[in-house]
């Protein structure tokens, strides 16, 4: 589609002047302004398989560090709190939060504690529903989100996800065994693989709809340049070409059953808590090594290395950088624009109260763009609303956020140790560059 390809590379150019290409180190994160709301997210970025398709910063589980790890996590918790701040939601994303069930817990427990949370979401794998997995955060989590990915055999196996986490029917069986348990339990599926055809969408779309979960969402497959290779060798290379034909089929098909949340998540009929918490809280503060946040308009990221992360909480400060080269209005009305049409809906009057101008002033090329596209259902003086097209192009827009927030992560990486890299990038097996390195592994201790 012409349109997505001018409008993605439209995005690539106007995020690749705000992202930094080597984020710089800052003294910690700033405090809270008062009033307004945030949402605390919290980075576990340990697997028991590493998915050659994910670039989120992840590590092969070992008990020892990640022990540390969740330690140091929520004494990172305690320093922002410290700071001033509160939040009614916290979203646990990974790698796999619910590695350590027990730490999770208290995790969970001391975030009540320090803050008025009202709402915990946590991401999941499939061999972790079981029970006695499950039943610890009963009580202590609303939405639970496992990432599913595919349904079907041969991309399972692709992905390295078939012998871990065992066929597309023995995975539809236990998301099938924990209907009701949480108040929201979304399936997280990936569309575009190189080696997916319709039929085989249309099949993991009817078996969806079998699951029984109240929410799904169907991510476009997004390509970074620090899993090219991997990619290419195991899923093989992303035709964008086709992803706006798979999203209508998508759209299509679910419509039945589900109906839009935001531009990628679908809510079964009754509804459920959204995906993406980046819709209902323009600012976050990330804590975990690799974690982001966004407060500002200015991206702050942690350190990626378990090894720095751990050093400098124990020491009783945290390892930021500044992830973005500048903060400007406009920048910020950008990212307001696409959150809110990711989000389905945006309100004229409140960009106008936040930004003193309208976003026909404030963004004209941007929004003579999606009309002269057939973006927008409804554009009226008080708002926009998005026609099938426009949601698309609203998942294309997001899908190249999320690539330039790679390239971002990718220069957060470059600074890693080399036993770290090739924990990261490998396969589960370190490859040690010396001798202490290999000692280190063979004793199972904590990376220092």
């Amino acid at each position: 589609m012409l349109t997505e390809r001018v409008l993605s590379r439209a995005v690539e150019i106007a995020q690749g002047s705000y992202f930094a290409t080597d984020p710089r180190p800052v003294g910690g994160l700033p405090g809270p302004v008062e009033g307004r709301p945030y949402m605390l997210y919290a980075h576990v970025p340990f697997c028991e398989r590493l998915c050659p398709y994910c670039s989120f910063n992840r590590f092969p589980f070992r008990e020892d560090p990640a022990r540390r790890y969740f330690k140091n996590l929520r004494e990172e918790m305690r320093m922002i709190a410290e700071k001033g701040y509160d939040f009614p939601a916290l979203y646990i994303g990974g790698g796999t939060p619910t590695i350590l069930i027990d730490e999770l817990c208290e995790t969970i427990d001391l975030a009540r504690e320090l803050f008025n949370v009202r709402e915990v979401s946590t991401e999941t794998n499939p061999n972790h529903l079981i029970p006695e997995i499950l039943e610890p955060l009963k009580d202590r989590v609303q939405r639970s989100s496992v990432g599913v990915q595919s349904f079907d055999d041969g991309l399972l196996k692709q992905m390295d996800r078939y012998d871990k986490y065992g066929s597309g029917a023995e995975i539809l069986e236990r998301i099938q065994s924990i209907n009701g348990f949480f108040h929201s339990l979304n399936v997280d599926m990936i569309f575009n693989f190189p080696s997916q055809t319709e039929a085989h969408l249309l099949k993991d779309i009817e078996m969806l709809k079998a699951s029984g979960c109240n929410q799904t969402t169907f991510y476009p497959l997004m390509a970074s340049r620090s899993v090219a290779t991997a990619l290419r060798r195991t899923v093989g290379m992303v035709d964008y070409g086709r992803e706006a034909r798979y999203y209508e089929i998508l759209s299509r098909e679910l419509s039945d059953t589900f109906e839009h949340a935001t531009a990628w998540t679908f809510s079964r009929t009754g509804g459920g808590m959204i995906d993406e918490y980046i819709v209902d809280y323009e600012e976050y503060v990330g804590i975990g090594s690799g974690a982001f946040s966004y407060l500002g308009g200015k991206i702050f990221v942690n350190t990626f290395s378990l090894r720095k992360y751990g050093d400098a909480i124990e020491a009783g400060r945290q390892s930021v950088s500044l992830g973005c080269k500048r903060a400007t209005l406009k920048d910020r009305m950008r990212y307001r624009f696409l959150m809110d049409l990711f989000g389905l809906k945006l309100d004229k009057r409140e960009f106008k109260a936040e930004f003193g101008v309208s976003p026909e002033k404030g963004l004209f090329p941007e929004v003579s763009f999606f009309r002269v596209a057939g973006a927008f259902a409804t554009d009226t003086t008080e708002e926009f609303t998005l026609t099938p097209k426009g949601r698309y192009l609203t998942v294309a827009m997001m899908r190249q956020m999320f690539a330039n927030l790679n390239s971002l992560r990718d220069s957060a990486r470059a600074g890693l140790p080399e036993d770290e890299r090739q924990l990261l990038f490998g396969d589960g097996t370190p490859l040690c560059a010396d001798a202490a390195c290999a000692a280190n592994e063979a004793t199972s201790k904590p990376l220092p």
